[in-house]
């Protein structure tokens, strides 16, 4: 048994699958309603299912949506970080450069101070001292040493001045390097960032690409299911408009299939052939289903669409509730009731057959069925024929 279950529901994958529709084998109006009902029910799940998948991907769509409008914010900073960086990096070369000037000053005004200690040494202290007191005066004698010591002075200034700059320019060249790293760390995290972000933009495609297939397979399912039904309903109608030609036919001919007993009182009533032929028919639906606002002698009525639709086979055009039946045709009283009459009650209606007894439908529990005419008060007795 399991085997063959296993089979079925093969089969039933692969009609899903291909689209194709099997056969409707059900052979009754019941049967096919049930399996309409179920079908039906199955596709708005599958439909319910679609829903549900679409907000979802709707979800992921504007995720990845998200995703791209970071991905390229990340790329927007990451090339201003690169042309940070490159500022950075012709700052530095150009520090550099001021830098290698400045040590370059230094080095030629250190080499000036030492050229003079230097000449003053060779000279000897002797030519120094007869350099001065060749002064033709103690004021020039003081004037030629305050020169000497005000050239040495100004070279001294300027070497100071110079090692000054140079470790200035370094102090900036330095804070440029730290600069420039710190770019350049900054790059490589949004780098890594933007790496990030596109594996994620990646999975998320890729979750938007199942939640695809996922849809294109239920909207096939469903697309089957509706083909499916429609193969059903038309079933349906086909075993409607048949049941419907036999009920013609059975009125037609009076070739009803009746309880014996039934049968029997109607047969031994007063009235008409017509009327017993209205009974004889009513009584065949015996056991079919009250339905509430129904108006089908197999597939279920509620009392007033019982009668409307009896008289209607028989080609009689009576109102359609029990309120509006109880005025139709004529009165007639109880006691001259005959097959075929219809007994009024207050909400209710039903249609004798004779013998004191109604065939009417009843309740959704017990459907339609016999019960004596007098079981409730009876308001109005009317003839339609």
């Amino acid at each position: 048994m399991n085997r063959i279950i296993r089979i079925i529901n093969c089969i039933l994958l692969i009609c899903v699958l291909t689209g194709t529709i099997l056969p409707v084998y059900a052979t009754s109006i019941n049967e096919i309603k049930d399996k309409i009902n179920q079908d039906q029910d199955r596709l708005n799940g599958i439909i319910d299912n679609i829903a549900g998948l679409e907000d979802e991907q709707d979800i992921i769509e504007e995720e990845l949506a998200d995703l791209d409008a970071e991905i390229m914010n990340t790329l927007a900073e990451i090339e201003l970080l690169e042309e940070n960086i490159e500022t950075k990096k012709a700052d530095i070369e150009t520090t550099q450069a001021l830098y290698n000037e400045a040590k370059e000053k230094e080095s030629k005004q250190y080499e000036a101070i030492v050229s003079q200690i230097q000449f003053m040494y060779e000279m000897g202290e002797a030519d120094y001292l007869s350099t001065l007191f060749e002064a033709g005066s103690f004021s020039e004698m003081l004037n030629q040493a305050s020169y000497i010591e005000a050239v040495y002075s100004y070279d001294q200034k300027l070497l100071e001045e110079y090692e000054a700059a140079s470790v200035k320019v370094h102090e900036i060249w330095d804070q440029l390097e730290v600069e420039k790293k710190d770019l350049e760390a900054d790059k490589a995290s949004m780098e890594e960032q933007k790496a990030n972000l596109d594996v994620l933009f990646a999975q998320k495609k890729k979750q938007s690409a199942d939640f695809d297939a996922q849809i294109a397979r239920a909207k096939q399912e469903a697309k089957v299911l509706k083909a499916q039904i429609k193969q059903e309903q038309n079933t349906l109608k086909k075993l409607e408009e048949e049941e419907r030609r036999k009920q013609a036919a059975a009125v037609a001919n009076g070739n009803y299939s009746v309880n014996a007993s039934y049968a029997e009182i109607i047969k031994n009533a007063n009235g008409s052939d017509l009327g017993k032929k209205i009974a004889t028919y009513g009584c065949q639906f015996v056991g079919n289903p009250y339905v509430a606002g129904g108006t089908s002698l197999t597939k279920g009525a509620d009392c007033s669409g019982f009668t409307y639709r009896i008289y209607s086979d028989f080609g009689y055009s009576i109102p359609r509730t029990s309120a509006s039946q109880r005025s139709a045709g004529k009165e007639v009283s109880y006691e001259n009731a005959q097959p075929g009459d219809l007994i009024c009650y207050s909400g209710h209606v039903g249609l004798y057959i004779g013998g004191g007894y109604i065939v009417h439908a009843s309740s959704a529990k017990t459907g339609i069925k016999v019960s004596r005419a007098t079981y409730r008060t009876i308001l109005s007795v009317r003839r339609i024929i």
